[in-house]
């Protein structure tokens, strides 16, 4: 902190760590709610045997799927080139986990692209591809963030706490994906849909919980943040709301199938809604929690950073690039909202 405290934050060398910092961790939130919600599509898709309901699935992420993983090129390309000491650090102690969420990444890609040209009688273990290509990288996703918030330890503690917020953010996917097809979807599959966000409901909050909770634990630093008065008035609405948040989607999933039985989609996109209310507010007190870090207690972003000479060279690019992106991610989900229809060949 005493660096930070030092820095002149209106020079080159102080403000642009930080806004190399600031668009990764958009690039890596806009991922995490973007391509979550497909990748939990995904794992709900061994969730029903009806091939026609499958289709329907597929074909609610079909126009998106692919440009959402754009956000985690971006993200993971601004590391390598703003923070390259920290990207070997990052990326040398995940070497496994980043291998298999590659895998499973790979796996997905070839699963969709084959399902929608293989016959019928084939179609099926494309749809195990999918789902397992998901899975593995969903799981993967969520022990990199384990380990990250632990700071990388190797020991037993370390790993099992890693391996428990896969299976947290496997669920927290699943509940996005159930929001999306509650959104998106109609009849028999919406109904299935609210079923599936509400078994997926604890073992998210189970990991909302875990990781509010390890992240001020394995620093005194990061506990100071939180817990020291008065910040520990100002932090409480985060809590706070991300608690009512659940509160509203329990509310909302119980009055739902009736609803839904009456035809009356009021309230369809009250799910989706707050989980992605969740994921910004968990995300936001993450970030706090780690800022200034990008490896807890051993380097900074400034520490990290390129230097001010290659940082001014990348910052025209990515000046241009981002809006780009974002402008065709506006411009794809405005082209493509609304109900889903009957997938066709």
């Amino acid at each position: 902190m005493h660096e930070l405290t030092n820095l002149d934050l209106t020079s080159p060398a102080g403000w642009l760590p930080l806004f190399f910092a600031l668009i990764m961790a958009v690039s890596m939130l806009a991922y995490v709610i973007l391509d979550g919600y497909d990748l939990g599509v995904g794992i709900l898709l061994r969730e029903t045997a009806d091939l026609d309901q499958k289709d329907m699935m597929i074909a609610s992420i079909g126009p998106f799927w692919d440009a959402n993983e754009t956000w985690l090129v971006l993200g993971v390309g601004v590391l390598l080139v703003a923070f390259p000491s920290a990207h070997g650090v990052i990326l040398g102690a995940l070497y496994l986990p980043v291998a298999l969420m590659l895998l499973g990444l790979t796996l997905r890609g070839v699963a969709f692209d084959f399902r929608v040209k293989a016959k019928t009688y084939h179609r099926p273990r494309w749809d195990r591809a999918f789902f397992a290509g998901s899975l593995i990288a969903s799981w993967a996703q969520g022990f990199m963030l384990g380990q990250l918030i632990t700071g990388f330890r190797q020991d037993w503690p370390g790993l099992l706490f890693a391996a428990l917020i896969g299976l947290c953010l496997i669920s927290a996917y699943r509940l996005l994906g159930a929001g999306w097809l509650i959104m998106k979807s109609e009849g028999a599959l919406q109904h299935k849909a609210v079923g599936w966000a509400m078994s997926s409901l604890w073992l998210t909050a189970a990991g909302v919980l875990a990781i509010s909770i390890a992240t001020p634990w394995i620093s005194p630093e990061i506990f100071d943040k939180w817990f020291k008065f008065p910040n520990v008035l100002m932090l409480l609405p985060i809590p706070a709301v991300t608690l009512g948040l659940f509160g509203v989607m329990v509310r909302s999933i119980r009055r739902l199938p009736v609803r839904l039985e009456q035809g009356n989609q009021y309230g369809a996109e009250v799910p989706f809604a707050c989980t992605v209310g969740i994921f910004l507010l968990s995300f936001y007190g993450l970030a706090y929690s780690l800022f200034p870090w990008l490896v807890v207690d051993q380097l900074t972003i400034w520490k990290a950073a390129s230097s001010t000479e290659a940082l001014t060279v990348i910052f025209y690019g990515v000046v241009v690039v981002f809006p780009v992106i974002v402008g065709y991610t506006i411009f794809a989900y405005r082209i493509f909202w609304g109900k889903t229809r009957a997938l066709s060949y």
